[in-house]
């Protein structure tokens, strides 16, 4: 039996993994903004889930929550950094409010979440820590640059952090989905207001293609990306990466090719550029 923190539970991966993880017998502390959203699995699970109430936009709420579960709870195997959600719109047309706010949910909240569990992690000799990304922190779309930014970011931290805490036998691994049949596109995202100057660019054809793909029924399934990211814990040596989906797979390889074979026409200019002895 393991002991999980998630952060995010009231619908999407979260709470699909926050059932999983249940029925098979594991603790799960489970946050999210509105506690009643779980009174199911809590009159089901009883002592087996520990709820916190946590909005990961308030730093010092975050510390209080994570030191309070690994108090009650001894030893926390896993940290899922889950919380965040998607904003649609071109740089320009996203106002300072909903750019202050993604930046302080999808980047500070995972980064304040790991940095408050670190030292507990440090003191019971390790845990692994799992950081919920996207196909878009390798990629990069019109009209989700807000998004893609909040991805990136995560993935770079968490590239760094790997190799700060190895020696403390602590794991980190980037969970990078592509599109499933999760709320996300619903609840979990925010919509800029449309400008005129856009219609007829790269941003008004993402729109327009937004709006008619109410049809669209995403390729992931859900279940089977959770209970991949769940095996990935499991496991003695887990990745730093693990993509989720074919949509993620095709896109971050296309990304990545591209990006490899730019890098390689700019090899002499880049060696071009050395003091000469």
């Amino acid at each position: 039996m393991k002991t999980w923190f998630i952060t995010g539970t009231s619908g999407g991966f979260g709470r699909v993994m926050t059932e999983l993880l249940l029925e098979r017998g594991d603790r799960v502390a489970a946050t999210l903004r509105k506690p009643e959203a779980l009174d199911d699995l809590k009159e089901r699970y009883g002592e087996q889930l520990w709820i916190a109430t946590l909005d990961v936009t308030n730093t010092a709420a975050i510390q209080q929550v994570v030191n309070h579960a690994f108090e009650e709870l001894g030893h926390i195997e896993v940290i899922v950094n889950n919380a965040g959600y998607g904003l649609f719109g071109a740089a320009e047309e996203v106002s300072d409010e909903q750019m202050d706010h993604i930046i302080r949910t999808n980047i500070a909240g995972s980064l304040q979440v790991t940095r408050a569990a670190l030292p507990h992690l440090r003191a019971q000799g390790g845990g692994h820590i799992l950081q919920l990304s996207s196909s878009a922190g390798q990629t990069g779309l019109p009209a989700i640059s807000m998004y893609n930014m909040s991805k990136w970011a995560v993935e770079g931290f968490i590239e760094a952090l790997a190799q700060e805490v190895a020696p403390f036998n602590i794991r980190t691994t980037l969970i990078e989905p592509g599109s499933a049949r999760t709320n996300f596109s619903g609840s979990s995202l925010v919509v800029a207001n449309a400008m005129e100057e856009y219609t007829e660019t790269p941003v008004g054809l993402m729109r327009k293609m937004a709006e008619q793909s109410t049809r669209h029924v995403p390729p992931g399934d859900p279940v089977k990306m959770v209970k991949a990211m769940i095996s990935v814990a499991d496991v003695e040596n887990p990745p730093l990466r693990l993509t989720l989906g074919s949509d993620a797979y095709e896109a971050i390889h296309k990304s990545l090719s591209s990006r490899l074979a730019a890098l390689e026409e700019q090899k002499d200019t880049a060696y071009s550029t050395y003091f000469e002895d």
